[in-house]
């Protein structure tokens, strides 16, 4: 599948919709451009995926978003991906995102509006989870916020806190993780006005700052993050349509560029990426322009390491799109695509 760990894309994809698993991908450094190489097809709709480097290995791992959630782990150090183990269930329904850090894997739980955490083997391996965080609230949206629905889970930039963001009930939690005992305890939560339906979150690279994207509400909120209390505060709100829309819009996926002065944001409806300038300190963020993302529905935006490149998993059209980033206005400009049927997530190793 490819050079062991060096130029290598993952792309997760919804196998009830058409995907073929986890596609593998060799990236080109010249041109961006991606060539399948592989698939892994393990688990049913691996739609999310998540990287770690125990020990001198690569491990993926994947989340299996059904109704009876999952997460698989593969070897990747070598030239072909290795299942590590057997999928561990985490003990609630669609988990739709993770993150891994300090030996524990931690899922957000879609369907049943939980966080899961799953201490690590040595080897990489998920083990059974030591504790599930159940969630509880809802928001006015009669569709989408009957009740919660944890969307997100991620550590913050200095590894202390963890933050899960709910959809359901308008909210982002935050969290420690006691690494011994492999367990949550809620540390304090920020509320978001009622049908925000706050989706993914994405930091600044100074750490100071964190940007919200509403799924029911187009909107970026941008957020103070104070890590040495672990307290999450929102300062103002950008729409990513000021003049108002009256087609279906769903945001889905934040980025902000390496040095802090752009924030992309993949919408979903109108199958676009805003483009958001950021002020020096971070705290201020300016729609200055939307492109089209190069395909239907983009599910995930990710930006590739180097920095100089976009890539949009456009579940819809069944394709990921890279687009290249000008460095002087941050706009990007499609440059090429891969067919992937169900594309949801796109990940570099």
């Amino acid at each position: 599948m490819g050079d062991a760990g060096r130029g290598r894309a993952f792309i997760g994809s919804f196998t009830s919709s058409g995907g073929r698993g986890i596609v593998v991908a060799a990236v080109d450094a010249a041109t961006g451009a991606l060539t399948e190489t592989g698939v892994i097809d393990a688990v049913p709709d691996p739609s999310y995926l998540a990287l770690d480097r125990p020990g001198a290995g690569a491990v993926l791992y994947a989340v299996s978003e059904t109704a009876r959630g999952s997460v698989a782990a593969y070897d990747i150090a070598g030239p072909a991906a290795r299942p590590i183990g057997v999928p561990v269930a985490v003990r609630g329904e669609e988990p739709t995102h993770l993150s891994v850090a300090h030996g524990h894997l931690l899922t957000a739980n879609y369907g049943s509006g939980s966080v899961t955490v799953l201490p690590l083997a040595a080897d990489g391996a998920p083990r059974s989870p030591s504790d599930v965080r159940q969630f509880s609230g809802s928001g006015p949206d009669p569709d989408r916020q009957r009740g919660p629905h944890a969307h997100q889970v991620l550590f913050d930039p200095s590894r202390r806190w963890v933050l899960s963001v709910d959809l359901g009930s308008d909210a982002v939690r935050v969290h420690s993780l006691d690494t011994r005992a492999g367990t949550l305890a809620l540390k304090g939560e920020t509320a978001l006005p009622p049908g925000t339906g706050p989706r993914h979150l994405a930091f600044h690279p100074s750490g100071r700052h964190a940007y919200l994207l509403g799924e029911l509400d187009p909107t970026v909120t941008v957020c103070r993050w104070d890590a040495a209390a672990g307290v999450l505060e929102p300062v103002g709100a950008t729409p990513l349509f000021p003049g108002g829309t009256e087609s279906a819009v769903s945001p889905s996926a934040p980025v902000v560029s390496a040095d802090g002065r752009f924030l992309w944001a993949a919408v979903r409806g109108p199958d676009t990426i805003a483009v958001l300038a950021l002020d020096a300190a971070g705290e201020r963020a300016e729609l200055i322009d939307s492109v089209p993302c190069g395909g239907r529905w983009p599910r995930d935006l990710a930006l590739h390491p180097s920095g100089t490149r976009l890539y949009a998993a456009n579940e819809r059209s069944g394709d990921v799109t890279w687009l290249d980033v000008d460095p002087a206005t941050g706009i990007p400009h499609r440059a090429g695509s891969l067919p992937v049927p169900a594309a949801s997530n796109v990940l570099f190793a």
